[in-house]
């Protein structure tokens, strides 16, 4: 499959005026495949081949134009290269692969951050995050504009984006049963807080130190494959993507709030939420899970991780109930 997505990659290489010669190396295959162009120059980009059925073209320009508005903000995304007749989304035909879309973006320079100083870099995203989220209130959307709503329908609905979380292998009847009544509970709790423009907009929904690459002072956002429509809150909860039950999640959430404040602000309201959008994004985890049990990470979350989101989920209950 990767060499002929490496095909593919190559075919692309002419909608964008580029060396076809170029090495193609590489770099993941998960749901999207992405691949290092190299040019005998020095050049270097970043091909993206989609995933098929997942987003819409309309989808996908919609997400490469919040970059590039993101980055005439100020707020550093890999840059969106379009081909040559303009279009950043390019369509190719494969007699292996069928229909499939590509897009490019400018090669980053950069570390992801040391993990053994996860504060500071937490303290980082919050500012971050709080300057993308003005830009996503402020920002006029193009006409086409069409990305997934991660409301709760969506997160942990029966039609939710990731499928639903009580298909997780490792639960138990009554773990089940517990975690139906927090989600019960989340639901309620998240339609007495609303969805006014000042707390839901468009998301980078999965933002998580792992999509950061630092350069120097400038810290590049990249991954925008999952954003969307939802409450900002999600951002905070996301940053947390596996980890929430470990002990040093209340100082990470600390500094997240406080790099927050130097460019945006919470309401008292807004913070005592907090927990819920934990607890939501913990379970929406959940059914990632299930449905990605081929892949690497979804197979290191053994059963310890699943009794950790029950204990999470009893917490929840007996601090949110």
């Amino acid at each position: 499959m990767v060499e002929r997505l490496r095909q593919l990659a190559r075919q692309a290489l002419k909608r964008y005026g580029l060396d076809e010669t170029a090495a193609i190396d590489l770099l993941s295959h998960s749901e999207n495949t992405m691949f290092r162009i190299a040019a005998k120059t020095g050049e270097r980009w970043v091909l993206r081949v989609h995933r098929p059925d997942y987003h819409s073209p309309n989808a996908i320009r919609s997400e490469l134009a919040w970059m590039a508005a993101l980055n005439a903000a100020g707020i550093a995304t890999p840059r969106v290269v379009s081909g040559i007749n303009g279009d950043a989304l390019q369509e190719l035909q494969s007699p292996d692969l069928g229909l499939r879309r590509v897009s490019l973006f400018d090669w980053i320079c950069g570390s992801c951050p040391d993990e053994s100083r996860l504060e500071p870099s937490m303290r980082e995203l919050g500012m971050l995050s709080a300057r993308m989220h003005a830009q996503a209130r402020a920002w006029d959307r193009p006409s086409f504009f069409e990305r997934p709503v991660w409301d709760f329908a969506g997160i942990l609905g029966p039609d939710a984006h990731w499928g639903p979380w009580d298909r997780s292998a490792d639960l138990s009847a009554s773990q089940t049963a517990l975690l139906r009544t927090v989600t019960q509970r989340i639901d309620a709790r998240l339609r007495a807080y609303g969805r006014d423009t000042g707390r839901f907009g468009l998301i980078h929904a999965d933002q998580r130190l792992a999509n950061l690459l630092i350069d120097g002072d400038t810290f590049h956002i990249l991954d925008f494959d999952d954003c969307g429509l939802g409450w900002f809150l999600h951002d905070l909860a996301a940053a947390l993507s596996f980890i929430e039950h470990k002990p040093e999640c209340p100082r990470l959430i600390a500094q997240w709030l406080d790099g927050y404040g130097q460019h945006g602000a919470l309401s008292p309201q807004e913070i005592a939420e907090i927990p819920t959008f934990i607890m939501q994004r913990r379970l929406q985890l959940l059914a990632w899970r299930a449905s990605h049990a081929e892949t690497e990470l979804a197979q290191s979350l053994k059963s310890d991780w699943v009794d950790a989101t029950a204990d999470m989920g009893r917490d929840y209950l007996a601090r949110m109930g």
